[in-house]
């Protein structure tokens, strides 16, 4: 009896503990929830913590509205997306209307924003203000101080105003003499600011004038702004909210459950990215799964209604599209794409598609589908039952409409499924040649099939996904703890999604990151470095993907550096490097590293034997020039050059400690034991010179400077064992004392961070424990973040605010920990 009340009390326990779990899992907050993730191009989040109360987006912030209400027997509830907000203009921006402002490169007097500031002797330019083909007035110094004076007549109602800007990059803003805003960082697109009280309290009938100074810190320059009023709508009596009662997210779902009314919903967004099938991967095609069953006991009549808009299809509004509603085998779809169809004609960071066809598709078995000229009229029709309309239409800000009936659903769930898909036609241009996406790299497949083979294969991919999701949550929660797994799960589709898949003219993996909101680099170096755990762990041949196309650039004489290239292009176009400086040590190192790791991991080095002569280029380069580094950048770019980065020569070591290890492994033991002693020799002057007592230091000059050592993390995962333990000791026990309240700085500096440094540097720990002390800040920022946008990777550890950059690839570092575990079992 006693072993029986054991065994019951045990059970109890592990029940109580497995439903603690669960609940934390479905109460984790994000600062932006993925929804759709394929490609930088094909990309849509949620900014809000309820489903139904934001409009959805593309990862840069730009409207991809997904709008969804169900009707349950006569009651409506919306619970996907809101509705657009509709402004009229009150003072043009210059994308409405040019106008002109007063302008100087100087700086001005200390009263320069005032209202009564003579600005005679300013020049006169027409907006916007910028370095590039867009603007009519050219800027290309570091700052600009601009006045835009302009009159108010009687009589305009200052309620519900907001500032429409589009500003790169940091940016002051002053109405008749008083500071209303300021941000550091930039937009890069027009945007609404909520100004309204400022606005309101600050203008007057008559002159005023917006003053504004606009600061370059990196990239291009640009300025534009004007003032719109939000048009109030009433809100439609005949759609409620629906109760949103969680929200759990997986590697590749993201799961919502509502209640709505007397029926409850799971919806379920899914993205198969599955890395070890590079088929399903490739395969731009989401599902959206809706499980509807009645909660009272009784039988209900209920349907869902999905509204897309065609800017998803778009970069810009306003761009002009064609729709069409067609059938292809056992699917109605919805087809959607720009009339121009510019394809791989524009490239940059803050850009979206605008070639290629948007698909929604589902079962002609249960759904109708229809166009509208916008969501207003979609909603007013859906309402109705008015689902007739054309077959094809043109026109700007169309809705594409999916309504799925149900029937009768008593309290045995009722499944539904639609799909979301993206045919880019061409997705890459490399070295001059457009190559298409990986599943169609042959280009003999046509988008309709592949939309019907996902609809028939739903049940199979849904099983794949279920079980190599709960395989990488697993690896985390075992190699990590539950924070820790939290936070790799997460960021599971965004760095993939960061990524195009592609096929090289010389048949090998192309697997190319864009640099999302840090340049829009294509195929960066010092991107796949810190992406790389993700890869590694799970399929190697993927981080050879992202580094084929930096061996063949040096191998085909293209880049003749004795170290690598810092990128190939500017996303889409992969035609060379257009950085404007190179990175020797940073990106030879990384690449010396990255191919020591995918041997260790395959447990061989034939992807070295293959590209020997050029690795033995870069090994070189960095005996001569690693050490010591000379003032240079390192991929922490944005916190300036830096002579003897003490970091950047941890990098050089672990990169010769890589080439010997690799050497051996090739059975070149002249090289393997030369460079074997040669990075011995460095790390024991490394410690020597770096020493600063409790501590290693920033810079080799700087002795009362640190500086996160993450370079290091290399030592313990591919188990060279050249530093002693004391070393990383020392380093852990400094670092713990630097903590915020959102993560540890980066360095000295500045208080601000990399996240994914800081995951590498946590590897460095002798125990879990300490592991944990630099998670948990970590799982906090993700937690608390008042910058809602998808994950950023550099953000303030003091009020974790996003500093830059987000959506990026870099994000897979977080892995580090899980190939850790398993290249060391």
């Amino acid at each position: 009896m006693l072993v029986n009340r054991c065994c019951r009390i045990t059970l109890i326990l592990v029940c109580s503990f497995m439903l603690a779990v669960t609940s934390k899992a479905q109460q984790q907050k994000a600062p932006s929830y993925p929804l759709i993730t394929h490609t930088p191009y094909f990309s849509i989040w949620s900014s809000t913590d309820k489903l139904n109360e934001s409009v959805t987006k593309h990862w840069t912030g730009a409207n991809h509205s997904l709008l969804g209400i169900i009707k349950v027997d006569d009651s409506y509830y919306r619970f996907l997306g809101k509705e657009t907000d509709e402004y009229t203009t009150i003072i043009p921006a210059a994308d409405e209307q040019v106008y002109e402002a007063a302008y100087t490169f100087d700086k001005p007097d200390n009263n320069w924003f005032e209202s009564g500031f003579d600005d005679t002797k300013w020049k006169i330019g027409k907006a916007p203000f910028s370095d590039d083909n867009k603007a009519n007035t050219s800027w290309n110094t570091d700052d600009i101080w601009i006045r835009r004076t302009f009159t108010l007549n009687e009589g305009i109602d200052l309620n519900n105003l907001f500032l429409r800007i589009n500003h790169d990059d940091n940016i002051e803003i002053y109405l008749n003499g008083q500071h209303i805003y300021h941000k550091q960082g930039w937009v890069n697109h027009y945007t609404y600011l909520n100004l309204s009280e400022q606005l309101k309290a600050n203008l007057k009938t008559g002159k005023n004038v917006l003053a504004f100074h606009v600061h370059n810190s990196a990239g291009g320059r640009f300025l534009d702004a004007g003032i719109s009023k939000r048009v109030e709508t009433p809100d439609n009596k005949m759609i409620q909210t629906a109760t949103q009662q969680d929200v759990e997210i997986k590697a590749m779902e993201t799961v919502y459950h509502f209640t709505c009314g007397k029926v409850d919903l799971e919806l379920t967004f899914t993205s198969p990215l599955l890395l070890k099938d590079l088929s399903l991967l490739s395969t731009p095609v989401s599902y959206i799964s809706y499980q509807v069953k009645a909660n009272d006991g009784n039988k209900h009549n209920v349907a869902v209604f999905l509204s897309a808009s065609s800017d998803i299809a778009t970069n810009l509004p306003g761009e002009k599209v064609t729709v069409q509603n067609t059938t292809s085998g056992n699917l109605k779809l919805l087809k959607t794409g720009t009339v121009e169809q510019p394809i791989l004609k524009k490239k940059g960071d803050d850009i979206r598609i605008d070639w290629g066809y948007f698909y929604v598709g589902a079962s002609k078995g249960y759904a109708q589908q229809f166009i509208s000229q916008d969501e207003k009229s979609a909603i007013h029709q859906f309402l109705f039952n008015q689902y007739q309309g054309p077959s094809t239409k043109a026109g700007t800000g169309l809705a594409l409409n999916t309504v799925v009936s149900f029937g009768q659903v008593s309290d045995e769930a009722v499944n539904r499924v639609m799909l979301l898909g993206y045919d880019e036609v061409y997705a890459i241009q490399y070295f001059n040649k457009n190559l298409r996406p990986w599943w169609n790299k042959d280009g003999n497949q046509r988008f309709d099939v592949l939309m019907n083979k996902m609809a028939a294969n739903y049940d199979v991919v849904s099983k794949k996904v279920k079980q190599f999701q709960d395989t990488v949550y697993t690896d985390a929660l075992k190699a990590g703890g539950s924070a820790y797994a939290d936070l790799c799960k997460l960021i599971y589709r965004q760095s993939i999604a960061a990524h195009s898949l592609v096929e090289s003219p010389q048949k090998e993996i192309l697997f190319l990151s864009k640099e999302n909101f840090s340049n829009g680099c294509i195929g960066t170096v010092d991107l796949t470095y810190p992406s790389a755990p993700l890869y590694i762990a799970y399929n190697p041949d993927l981080e050879k993907g992202m580094m084929n196309g930096i061996f063949h650039y040096s191998e085909s004489g293209r880049w003749t550096k004795p170290f690598a290239a810092h990128d190939l292009g500017t996303y889409p176009i992969a035609n060379g490097q257009v950085y404007g400086e190179d990175m020797p040590v940073e990106e030879a190192g990384n690449m010396l590293i990255l191919t020591a790791a995918i041997a260790k991991a395959e447990g061989n080095a034939n992807y070295a034997r293959k590209h020997w002569n050029t690795l033995t280029t870069w090994a070189k380069y960095l005996d001569k020039e690693g050490f010591n580094p000379a003032n240079q950048l390192c991929t922490d770019d944005f916190a300036g050059h830096l002579a003897g980065n003490v970091n950047l020569s941890a990098k050089a070591i672990m990169a010769l400690r890589s080439y010997a290890f690799l050497a051996e492994k090739l059975g070149n033991k002249t090289e393997s034991t030369y460079y074997l002693g040669r990075c011995q020799t460095m790390a024991k002057n490394w410690i020597e010179l770096a020493n600063g007592g409790n501590h290693f230091t920033l810079s080799f000059d700087l002795k009362n400077s640190w500086s996160q050592k993450y370079n290091l993390v290399w030592d313990k995962v591919l188990e060279f064992n050249l530093f002693p333990e004391s070393v990383f000791d020392t380093e852990i026990n400094y670092y713990l004392s630097k903590q915020e309240a959102y993560g540890l700085p980066l360095d000295s500096r500045k208080t601000y961070t990399k996240s994914d440094w800081i995951i590498w540097t946590a590897v460095m720990s002798r125990n879990q424990s300490d592991f944990e002390k630099f998670i948990l800040p970590l799982h906090k920022y993700m937690s608390e973040t008042p910058s809602r946008v998808p994950m950023s990777d550099w953000h303030e550890t003091t009020n974790g605010e996003q500093v830059g950059f987000q959506a990026r690839s870099v994000v897979g570092g977080y892995f580090m920990k899980v190939l850790q575990d398993k290249l060391n079992k």
